[in-house]
């Protein structure tokens, strides 16, 4: 059964409360990189996997991109996304990304933020995109990074007096299921290692371009002060590939 904690009240209630759901592209820690991988968007067809409140596909629009798909398999998500569009070039479908079945070649780019580690294959999601992409088109997503997704408990290791020690790593060889918490709930995480990421993009037949571990944004740094510790580990991993 896919994973679906985002219709659960509780979880969606705090979703809605960080930074990234408040404030949209610029409350994300690594919009600022991410946005640099994303080709020329003008008069191009997208597909965003994992879209959420929509933000990616709103941006799209914005760069004039000709039509955009946001596909989630959360209700209150989409409700909400479709609250905040106005725009008959951007639609929104319901369904798990494991369940896409577009047409060959229907997209110029697809794009997906953190999302890909709740999904147990993530070569299968290679090359449902891969098929689904026009040739030369573009596959630019973000993931948390297996440093940051290796245990289960994915936190510091503390001092007694409640400092941060360090970020432990541990099982980093041991891919698959990851029961941890994220907000209010218990989740559901699938960890890869940084070489099954670049492996099944190559093995379906993409080009890898570029390869990111974003740091938060000078901006972040100096008026947030705990996003210093972003600097101890990588929290993300972005990767930019072509079809």
């Amino acid at each position: 059964m896919k994973q679906n904690k985002y219709d659960d009240v509780n979880f969606f209630s705090a979703y809605e409360k960080m930074p990234r759901s408040v404030k949209g592209l610029e409350g994300a820690g690594e919009w600022h990189v991410l946005k640099e991988l994303l080709p020329e968007l003008r008069n191009k067809s997208v597909l965003d996997l994992g879209c959420g409140f929509g933000w990616h596909c709103r941006y799209a629009r914005e760069q004039q991109a000709k039509s955009v798909i946001g596909v989630d398999i959360s209700e209150k998500m989409l409700q909400k996304a479709r609250e905040m569009t106005d725009d008959s070039l951007i639609s929104y479908v319901k369904m798990p990304i494991e369940d896409i079945n577009f047409s060959d070649s229907q997209f110029d780019v697809v794009i997906s933020s953190l999302a890909f580690h709740y999904i147990k294959s993530f070569e299968a999601i290679c090359k449902k995109v891969y098929d689904c992409l026009k040739p030369g088109g573009s596959f630019v997503f973000s993931v948390e990074h297996p440093i940051f997704t290796s245990r289960n408990e994915q936190d510091w290791y503390y001092d007694d007096k409640g400092n941060r020690l360090h970020w432990p790593v541990d099982h980093y060889q041991s891919e698959g299921l990851r029961e941890t918490t994220f907000l209010t709930e218990n989740v559901i995480k699938y960890h890869r290692t940084f070489s099954t990421y670049i492996n099944d993009l190559i093995n379906t037949g993409f080009v890898v371009r570029t390869v990111k571990e974003p740091i938060p944004s000078a901006e972040m740094l100096m008026s947030i002060p705990e996003m210093k510790d972003e600097l101890r580990r990588p929290m993300f991993l972005i990767i930019a590939a072509v079809k």
